[in-house]
C-alpha cells in the first residue's frame, strides 16, 4: 500500500477530503513533497510557524533539552528549567498584571483552564463568547464556539453560555454581575479576519471592569507578531485579565498557555487542591523550543530579550509586507481583502469559487486554505520571515490561479 492509502486507512480523518499531500521536508517558508515538488507555505501550519520551518536555533534548543531530560513528573511538582525560563521571558514582555503562566499542551487546553479559573475566582457560572468565534474543539471550548453547525452534533454542552454579536455595542449590555468571564478573540480569525473597532473593544474592557467580569482574550492565532504587534491587544491599548496563547508559542512543538496575575492563578491551588492539572503540560522540550523561537522573533526586530519595563512591541516589517500584498492583490474577482498584519482574508463570491482557486494554488505550488466561518475567503498567514520577493511570487500565483478558474 502507498503512504497515501495507509494515511487514509489508519490515521483518523477529520474530513472526507483531506489535502493529503505527502510532505517530507520543510524549511523557512517552503515545504517539499515526496515527489520533490516545492510548495510555498502561505498558512504557517495555521500560524504555528511564525519564524518559519526548521529554524536552526529551535532545533539546537530541542536537541540540547532532549539530551538533558524529557518528561519528569506531572506538571507543577518539579522545577523544570525550560518552563521557568520561558515563563520569565514571556512575562518580561507582557504587562505587569500578566505575570503568572500556566503552560498547557495546546490552545484548546488553555481555553479549558481559563474557563475553570474564571469560574473558580469569581464564583459565578455564566460565560459569554461571541458568534463566529473559534476557541478549540474539546467539550468546554466547543461550548464557547460561536457557530451552531459545529456545536449541535455534540450537545448537551456546558450550560449558562451566552453568545453575543462581535463588534456590536448593544450586545455588551448583556454582561452583568452574574457573568464570570467574557471570552473574545482580539481579532476574529476563523470569521475571516474581523478586526474590532477600538471603541468597541475598549467598551468591552470597561463593561467587564464595571461588573467584576474577567476578560479573556484569545490570541492563540493572532499573537507573536502576527498582527504587527507582539500581542494583538497592544493595537487597542487594553490589557486582558487572562491571555490565551498557543500555535506559535511552541516554536513548532505542541504548547499552549493561559496567563493571568499571580493572585488569580493562586485560586487553582486550593479548594480543591490540584484545581487544574496535566501530565504533559509545559513539556520541557516544547518549552525549550518555544523559548528559542520567541528569542528569534525578538531578534527579528532588534528587541532585547529582557527590559526594565514592559513596552508595546511593533513589527514594522509585518506592516510593510501587509501593505505590499494589498497593493499586489488587485483583481476584479476579489470582493474584499481584510487584514490584521500578516493574517489576511481574500474574499471571493462563493466557497465554490474560493475552493477552486485554492486547489489551483496548491497545484501551482502554494499552500493555502479557507476559514471555518468564512469559507468564501482564502487564508493568508505566511511565516513572518517571508521576503518581499517571495510575496511577489505568492501574489503572482494567486492571481494566476484566479485567471485559470474564471477562464
Amino acid at each position: 500500500m502507498t503512504n497515501r492509502e495507509l494515511f487514509l486507512n489508519h490515521v483518523a480523518q477529520t474530513s472526507e477530503a483531506p489535502m493529503a499531500l505527502e510532505i517530507v521536508k520543510a524549511k523557512g517558508c517552503y515545504m517539499w513533497g515526496a515527489d520533490g515538488k516545492e510548495y510555498i507555505d502561505l498558512i504557517s501550519g495555521f500560524s504555528v510557524a511564525n519564524i518559519g520551518h526548521g529554524n536552526e536555533e529551535v532545533i539546537t534548543a530541542v536537541t540540547n533539552q532532549v539530551q538533558d531530560y524529557m518528561h519528569l513528573m506531572v506538571y507543577g511538582e518539579i522545577i523544570q528549567t525550560p518552563q521557568v525560563a520561558y515563563a520569565k521571558l514571556l512575562t518580561h514582555h507582557l504587562p505587569t498584571s500578566l505575570d503568572c503562566v500556566y503552560f498547557t499542551n495546546s490552545g484548546t487546553e488553555a481555553m479549558e483552564g481559563a474557563m475553570k479559573l474564571a469560574k473558580r475566582y469569581t464564583g459565578r457560572t455564566q460565560m459569554i463568547a461571541f458568534k463566529n468565534a473559534y476557541h478549540g474543539s474539546t467539550q468546554g471550548a466547543l461550548s464557547m464556539m460561536g457557530d451552531e453547525y459545529w456545536r449541535n452534533a455534540y450537545r448537551p454542552l456546558l450550560p449558562d453560555v451566552l453568545h453575543l454579536d462581535y463588534n456590536d455595542a448593544k450586545s455588551l449590555e448583556q454582561i452583568t454581575e452574574r457573568t464570570a468571564c467574557v471570552v473574545a478573540e482580539t481579532v476574529q480569525a476563523e470569521a475571516g479576519v474581523i478586526v474590532p473597532s477600538n471603541e468597541w473593544i475598549k467598551t468591552l474592557r470597561k463593561k467587564c471592569d464595571d461588573t467584576g467580569t474577567l476578560l479573556i482574550l484569545d490570541e492563540i492565532q493572532v499573537g507573536f507578531g502576527r498582527t504587527g504587534t507582539l500581542w494583538a491587544f497592544e493595537r487597542f491599548g487594553i490589557v486582558p485579565d487572562i491571555l490565551l496563547l498557543g500555535k506559535a508559542l511552541g516554536g513548532g512543538m505542541p504548547l499552549g498557555a493561559f496567563i493571568a496575575s499571580k493572585k488569580l492563578m493562586h485560586t487553582l491551588t486550593n479548594n480543591p487542591v490540584l484545581g487544574h492539572i496535566s501530565t504533559f503540560a509545559g513539556h520541557p522540550v516544547c518549552c525549550a523550543a518555544g523559548m528559542a523561537a520567541f528569542k528569534v522573533l525578538l531578534q527579528m526586530i532588534g528587541k532585547a530579550e529582557t527590559s526594565e519595563s514592559y513596552q508595546p512591541t511593533q513589527f514594522p516589517m509585518v506592516h510593510e509586507r501587509e501593505k505590499l500584498m494589498h497593493a499586489l492583490l488587485v483583481h476584479p474577482e476579489i470582493r474584499n481583502i481584510r487584514s490584521a498584519g500578516l493574517l489576511m482574508a481574500i474574499e471571493f463570491e462563493s466557497f465554490e469559487e474560493n475552493h477552486a482557486i485554492i486547489q489551483k494554488c496548491v497545484a501551482n505550488g502554494l499552500i493555502t486554505d479557507w476559514f471555518l466561518f468564512g469559507s468564501q475567503c482564502m487564508r493568508i498567514a505566511p511565516p513572518l520571515i517571508i521576503t518581499e520577493e517571495e510575496i511577489r511570487k505568492v501574489c503572482g500565483i494567486i492571481l494566476q490561479a484566479i485567471d485559470e478558474v474564471i477562464h
